[in-house]
């Protein structure tokens, strides 16, 4: 894969890249981490990747933070992008995933069919695990709001495991260090030792998409470019549904 920059070129980067800066939000880590890897041995390039929450990075990002690929939720890419922080045309829609509800493996399945029997759920567990909103995780403030539209918010919080991304979540389930959690199934489904046992019921259901933009500041255009091409590449869509997201390209 050529990452040369050609004639032509607008940006001020060098000749030949040999690092590109990603930011990532953790739902889409797995498959940054895979196809990145295949990138690398692909292009020559090498990737900086770092992965946290969506709030987290976005906050980065506006605080001058430079990066060369971004990939957070949607809805925060068209908020940073209002002031022009991305190359025009790089914006695209990598994947969805939904909220699913987890337990350790080979642990009694509680009966979420319904928003009620999810209550129920909630209220009977000993521990609950969700990211902590305060960590900036889109995963843990949706479940903190929906918390409040049920009446339980203080109920559950007495009892509640809280981990700063949603891989934590999936680990604290899977050590036995909470009982039943919510999270992205995206990020569940890496971690060995936990169970996705569905996604929230009815009106409950709850869904992210998540965008990559390259800045325009970035110094490696060219070759970020190419990596969001491998990102997109039709041919990887069977993996990204398999890693618990439905690919938007």
């Amino acid at each position: 894969m050529d990452c040369r920059v050609k004639p032509g070129n607008d940006n001020k980067e060098d000749s030949f890249v040999s690092t590109i800066k990603v930011l990532s939000a953790g739902a889409v880590q797995s498959m940054v981490e895979a196809l990145g890897r295949e990138f690398e041995r692909a292009s020559g390039n090498k990737l900086d990747l770092i992965f946290n929450t969506a709030g987290a990075l976005r906050d980065r990002v506006k605080n001058g933070e430079s990066a060369d690929l971004v990939i957070l939720s949607e809805s925060i890419i068209a908020s940073l992008d209002k002031s022009g922080m991305f190359v025009p045309g790089s914006i695209i829609n990598l994947g969805r995933t939904v909220t699913g509800v987890a337990v350790r493996e080979g642990a009694p399945v509680p009966d979420i069919s319904t928003p009620a029997a999810f209550k129920q759920a909630l209220l009977k567990a000993k521990t609950v695990a969700y990211t902590d909103p305060k960590a900036g995780g889109s995963g843990g403030i949706m479940f903190a709001a929906m918390l409040e539209r049920l009446g339980i918010a203080d109920e559950v919080n007495k009892k509640a495991v809280l981990g700063k991304r949603g891989s934590e979540v999936a680990r604290s389930i899977a050590e036995g260090r909470a009982e039943i959690g919510t999270t992205f199934i995206s990020e569940v489904l890496p971690v060995q030792g936990v169970k996705v046992i569905g996604p929230l019921p009815g009106e409950l259901h709850t869904a992210n998409t998540y965008t990559a933009a390259i800045p325009a500041g970035s110094a490696s255009r060219a070759a970020a470019t190419a990596l969001l091409r491998a990102l997109t590449d039709p041919a990887t869509r069977a993996r990204w549904t398999a890693a618990g997201l439905e690919p938007a390209f």
